[in-house]
């Protein structure tokens, strides 16, 4: 009679636990990555990349678990202008035929101040260099479905995108949306 108890509780534990497992993992339904970078005379540029995809492991409450690893395509690349695009994706900027993609893999996620608020590093990588950043995020759930957005800055020149340029900032405000469910 033990026995099979303990046999009882071990199966329902390790359905628990698989269970819990699984609704860590969300699958990305729909992704928006644009862009804004001051331009000549004060006005800016605004852009967004295509081409998507990612996984995301989350648990708000096991974040130490938690995994955040996404791509870009480069050469979706679309400002609204042919002619800019085509500069963008050429050797001087982005050199999409030899970088197709822009990548970041979380290292670290940890809490933030408010309610659905964190803090994740990344290794962000562009073009051929990888750096780790900080970048704040929400993670908002509401049931089978959740939202993380996140808005942060990375300066174009550490990654080697363009040269200074009085024309030009030095610095993106990316934005980022991603829709996910279970």
């Amino acid at each position: 009679m033990f026995a099979k108890l303990s046999k009882s509780i071990l199966l329902l534990f390790a359905i628990v636990q698989a269970t819990l497992s699984h609704a860590q993992n969300w699958k990305p339904t729909t992704a928006a990555v644009t862009f804004k970078i001051k331009h000549a005379l004060g006005s800016t540029a605004d852009g967004s990349f295509k081409g998507f995809s990612g996984t995301v492991v989350f648990d708000a409450n096991n974040l130490a678990g938690s995994a955040l690893k996404a791509s870009i395509d480069t050469k979706t690349i679309d400002t609204g202008l042919g002619l800019r695009d085509k500069t963008l994706k050429g050797s001087d900027y982005f050199e999409v035929e030899k970088y197709p993609k822009i990548s970041m893999v979380s290292t670290k996620i940890e809490k933030g101040t408010k309610e659905n608020e964190y803090i994740g590093y990344f290794n962000l990588t562009i073009k051929k260099t990888t750096k780790n950043v900080k970048i704040p995020f929400t993670f908002t759930q509401n049931g089978t479905n959740a939202q993380l957005k996140s808005t942060f800055q990375v300066n174009r020149i550490e990654y080697e995108v363009g040269e200074k340029s009085s024309l030009l900032g030095d610095v993106a405000t990316v934005s980022i949306t991603l829709n996910v469910q279970q």
